[in-house]
């Protein structure tokens, strides 16, 4: 790629900035090289290369993972499209016990979006990924005519390794396990909500959008054997551990009284109908554990910035097998099942 000596002072996105041609130089050098700035992608190569020694030093398994970002709107209360692309792929490479390294970065943008608007989500994701540790070294840029898309949209791919005896997986929950959260559900799905102008919240919400990975790795030290591990995104808490007791041929018992829960997000679901369990969050992970390591595990989440509101919300049972059952503040029972289709769309 030939690099551009000439300042970039284009106020909006032009189909020419997707073209491949010094418009589009300009753009990559001014926005994406400039503040991204990582030595993999100064090369301006098709593509990023990495020591392999480096790699395996680290670990025994390569984790990959990719997730695509249509979040409406682009900006909202806690975070914006390009935080959540950065935050949502380095957690899905943490949940696995990957330590997440590197991350690509693909746009899809409309022409017509502010380039100042296009700054300020690239600066978001660089300051994402420096809070995880991870570098951007390599992306793509495509520009659609108007109405060919909805402003923008991102493609992130996280490359990560996983050192060795860590065995995480959907599949491993036991009887007698514990449930743990690190914190508030349903933040992410409210604020999005909220930023939508369906709401007029007195006190907004705040996205919980976050990297998890920091946290996890706290975890691992404390007990190497957590038995499952996901991040509670689309389909919220209720979806993860249907996932789970399908997965694992096993029972799961939530307590309501345990579930935590800012009022503003019950307020929210009470007008519109909604169920927390099922809204989405960018900050929360659920993880299933040995009962005896619970507590050490408890208080490694609540003496982390990132999971000091954390909770043992419930069990895990033997029977009946690929059930989610919540007991209600009231001493009753009643069934968690997967919803069939989206509580809220276009949420990430």
């Amino acid at each position: 790629m030939i690099r551009s000596q000439t300042p970039f002072h284009a106020d909006t996105i032009t189909l020419a900035h997707g073209a491949g041609g010094k418009a589009m130089h300009d753009l990559i050098e001014a926005v994406f090289v400039e503040s991204f700035d990582s030595p993999e992608l100064r090369g301006l190569e098709d593509q990023a290369r990495f020591d392999l020694a480096a790699l395996t030093a680290q670990g025994d398994r390569l984790a990959l993972t990719t997730d695509s970002y249509v979040v409406d709107p682009l900006f909202f209360p806690g975070g914006d499209i390009g935080k959540l692309a950065v935050s949502g792929t380095v957690n899905d490479l943490a949940v696995g016990g990957a330590r997440p390294l590197y991350l690509t970065c693909a746009l899809i943008i409309e022409e017509g979006l502010p380039v100042a608007e296009l700054r300020r989500i690239i600066a978001s994701m660089k300051a994402a990924a420096d809070s995880a540790g991870v570098a951007i070294v390599t992306g793509d840029t495509k520009v659609v005519p108007k109405g060919a898309a909805d402003k923008l949209f991102i493609n992130t791919a996280g490359v990560g390794v996983i050192p060795s005896g860590l065995a995480i997986g959907a599949n491993r929950a036991r009887p007698g396990d514990r449930i743990l959260i690190n914190g508030h559900i349903g933040d992410h799905g409210a604020a999005i909500v909220d930023a939508r102008g369906d709401m007029a919240l007195d006190n907004p919400v705040e996205s919980d959008c976050q990297p998890l990975n920091s946290l996890i790795g706290a975890m691992l030290k404390t007990c190497p054997d957590i038995h499952c591990l996901r991040d509670a995104t689309r389909g919220g808490v209720a979806t993860v551990l249907n996932e789970f007791a399908q997965a694992s041929g096993v029972a799961m018992e939530l307590d309501e009284n345990t579930l935590p829960l800012r009022p503003e997000v019950r307020g929210v679901c009470e007008l519109l109908g909604l169920d927390p369990l099922y809204l989405a969050n960018e900050g929360k992970l659920i993880a299933i554990v040995p009962a005896e390591s619970a507590d050490a595990l408890l208080a490694t989440l609540r003496a982390h910035p990132d999971g000091r509101h954390g909770a043992i919300i419930g069990e895990v049972r033997d029977a009946p097998a690929g059930r989610v059952t919540l007991r209600t503040g009231f001493g009753g029972h009643r069934i968690i099942d997967t919803l069939l289709g989206e509580q809220l769309p276009r949420i990430c």
